[in-house]
């Protein structure tokens, strides 16, 4: 195709409220480097990621959770650490690290094959820091990701996808559901007993799925409005996330917790572990700062994961179950790329179960 000089995008413009976020239809075309792909982006799912990006919610100085600091604006974020990473952003930058297109160039060394081809992007890239462990790049934060008609991405992080599932589904796959399998791999989940908080999310109904996969028994927490959404991706037992877990579910009797909400109930988690047991954290909706008890930890043989970088495996494993048709992201909303302040207002306000998702306009030729 012949490629237009310009494209619609949202910029982000510093750290802030939704003020910061900019729809412009002036905004260059990227073009890709020797390595690297230009993919005509069709669906770009919204997650936790691009708000707390947005608010600098990574930054120590911010103490709330997510939902109340972006919508009171509570804490100034000191720029200099407000990244995955901790290296300040810089701006304009187009979030959206979820990203499902076609690929409609290819730099220098790249196969013209690969022209064509349907992909998703693996959103923390190894490519940018010659795959050391423990490091990576955020699409959409350290470098520029899909919120836009085209992105640029890696050769190698965008992985060929021959798949039924709709345009949408597939651009609400990549974060949601490699964080959720990310954390079930470095927990090494088996036919478990395993607890799923904010199991109505993006990230939670996708590790409902996926530990489902791997035969492990499910009880997710989530609203009671909720939970039926929630059984029908799997689950076997639902909590109400106000009830007591202990009263629930009794003591030392879980194999692993998976939590994205953290928070005050941590401490409450961890004593459902069995000795031995394991907990993993990808997530801190909930608040980032919680009180625990060390003598859970040591006296139980707990083993606490942080889960951030993934192994290559898994995202292989994701592109294979998507290829197999072994999972389906619930879209609970469909926006235009130009609504992203109605977009990120609904996110926040958590009404909508499963995943939101932005599209931008039709590219004109």
């Amino acid at each position: 195709m012949t490629l237009p000089a310009t494209m619609a995008a949202v910029l982000l413009t510093g750290h802030g409220g939704l003020e910061k976020l900019e729809y412009r239809t002036d905004v260059p075309v990227p073009r890709p480097r020797a390595d690297e792909v230009l993919i005509q982006v069709e669906a770009a799912g919204i997650n936790n990621t691009d708000i707390n990006t947005r608010i600098g919610w990574y930054s120590k100085a911010i103490s709330g959770d997510t939902n109340s600091t972006a919508t009171k604006g509570a804490n100034e974020p000191d720029d200099d650490d407000a990244s995955w990473s901790g290296v300040p952003l810089t701006f304009p930058r187009i979030q959206g690290g979820d990203v499902y297109g076609r690929i409609v160039a290819v730099g220098d060394d790249v196969d013209q094959r690969r022209l064509g081809d349907r992909v998703i992007v693996r959103n923390l890239m190894r490519h940018y820091v010659d795959r050391r462990p423990y490091e990576c790049w955020t699409y959409g934060s350290d470098c520029d990701g899909g919120f836009a008609q085209f992105a640029v991405a890696p050769s190698i992080e965008a992985y060929s996808i021959h798949s039924d599932l709709s345009s949408e589904e597939l651009g609400a796959i990549s974060i949601a559901y490699s964080t959720a399998e990310g954390m079930l791999h470095r927990a090494a989940v088996g036919a478990e007993k395993v607890v799923i908080t904010g199991a109505s999310g993006g990230v939670g109904l996708a590790a409902v799925q996926l530990a489902k996969l791997r035969g492990a028994e499910v009880t997710a927490v989530c609203s009671p409005s909720k939970a039926d959404v929630v059984r029908a991706a799997g689950a076997d037992h639902i909590v109400d996330r106000g009830e007591s877990l202990t009263a629930a579910l009794g003591s030392r009797l879980m194999d692993v917790i998976v939590d994205v909400v953290g928070g005050e109930g941590v401490s409450d988690l961890l004593g459902l572990l069995r000795r031995g047991g394991r907990y993993a954290i990808a997530g801190a909706i909930g608040g980032p700062i919680t009180e625990i008890d060390l003598r859970t930890i040591y006296l139980n043989d707990l083993s606490l994961l942080g889960c951030t970088f993934q192994e290559d495996a898994v995202f292989e494993n994701l592109v294979r179950y998507v290829n197999n048709g072994q999972i389906k992201p619930l879209v609970s909303g469909i926006y235009p790329l130009a609504e992203i302040h109605r977009a990120q207002e609904d996110f926040i306000s958590k009404k909508f179960p499963g995943k939101l998702v932005l599209v931008p306009p039709p590219v004109e030729s």
